[in-house]
């Protein structure tokens, strides 16, 4: 490469370090509130905690790269601007597509490593973190159960139970559910039983009744059933993290769609096509908003007073390819024939960088002010 591109290219990168940084910081910090005060509320440790932090950073940073790398551009091109090394480079000869490729380098280094990371990384820990949510949500089940004891798991919710047997059935179990102001519920049963499912654990009780109490009229419903599910969730003060489906699955697996994994996951061929084809397009997205930060920020000559209206031009662009991309993927989700719909915004965001490259050489959209006056 020659001078110029490794020059640029290594202040880009260094740019795209710092901006990628404090855009995962932030975002950590936002969830690491939420996931810390759910997990010590639940006893767990802070070992748990830092291990599914940890777990949660690839989806962050694959969120956050696409900004990174258009922040850097912009920040980079600004300062080259500001400092005239952009009117050096082109009184060297070189134009705004010689210009861009060290850009264009550097956008393909991001977009190859999004393709790792929703490709590889964030699959893998997505599956280890569903199965470390299902294992908390079995410990904090367990941790509640507790024999000749009235417990509150939680808010308007007690639980007793008899005895507890060495293969885990409980005996003459006792439960009351007053969280709806409308309907209060209590059922007891003679045994009773702990089950995992994909929604979460199960409290399966046999031979008992349910009360249902209707506040409003004061009306008592009694019902007798041989076995009962009822939904454990509530022990563990909400949903942890949002538990995977299909997402964590590899992308070779999504393209198969086979009918039992369709099954299996509970989702339709159109949601596994358009997963796998989604990984694609939000990596693609990375080079192209890299490219537009720079190419924006060539419209319009020199001005002391910077280049705020190309910046403000470039994060416009931008925010109206996102609605794009919003919306062709709600499309996409419609038809099987329409999953390459996601690819769309990619094409249009290249077509545009194109273009105000092309343009900014023979057209200025924002000519610098001029000063002008009569002789005293």
């Amino acid at each position: 490469m020659a001078r110029f591109d490794r020059y640029m290219l290594r202040q880009l990168l260094l740019a795209f370090g710092f901006f990628a940084l404090v855009l995962v910081l932030v975002y950590w910090i936002n969830r690491a509130v939420l996931l810390f005060d759910q997990l010590i509320a639940n006893g767990q440790s802070t070992m748990v905690f830092a291990e599914l932090s940890i777990l949660t950073l690839p989806l962050m940073i694959a969120i956050v790269m696409p900004i990174a790398a258009f922040a850097a551009s912009i920040f980079v091109t600004n300062r080259l601007s500001a400092e005239n090394e952009l009117v050096v480079a082109q009184s060297t000869g070189f134009g705004p597509f010689r210009m861009a490729r060290p850009v264009l380098v550097f956008g393909l280094l991001t977009g190859a490593f999004l393709l790792v990371l929703n490709h590889v990384l964030v699959p893998l820990s997505q599956e280890r973190l569903a199965q470390r949510q299902a294992e908390i949500a079995d410990n904090v089940t367990a941790r509640f159960l507790t024999e000749g004891t009235f417990v509150h798991p939680a808010d308007g919710i007690t639980i007793y139970i008899r005895e507890i047997s060495r293969d885990g059935e409980m005996r003459d179990i006792f439960l009351s559910d007053t969280r709806s102001p409308e309907q209060h519920f209590v059922y007891s049963a003679e045994r009773a039983l702990i089950a995992r499912a994909d929604s979460g654990p199960r409290l399966i009780m046999f031979k008992g009744l349910m009360q249902v109490l209707q506040t409003e009229s004061d009306r008592l419903i009694v019902t007798a059933f041989d076995d009962f599910n009822y939904d454990l969730s509530a022990l563990s003060s909400g949903a942890l993290l949002a538990r995977g489906s299909y997402r964590y699955l590899s992308t070779m697996e999504l393209l198969r769609a086979s009918p039992r994994v369709l099954a299996e996951r509970n989702a339709t061929r159109i949601q596994f096509l358009y997963e796998a084809h989604s990984r694609n397009a939000a990596a693609l997205l990375s080079p192209i908003a890299a490219m537009i930060g720079f190419a924006s920020l060539l419209l319009g000559g020199f001005s002391r007073f910077g280049l705020w209206r190309q910046i403000f031009g470039a994060v416009l662009i931008l925010v109206v390819l996102k609605f794009l991309d919003n919306t062709m993927a709600n499309a996409a989700q419609q038809r099987e024939a329409l999953v390459g719909l996601v690819y769309v915004p990619t094409l249009i965001g290249g077509a545009l960088m194109a273009f105000i490259l092309w343009l900014s050489p023979r057209m200025t959209l924002f000519p610098p002010r001029t000063r002008t006056g009569g002789a005293t």
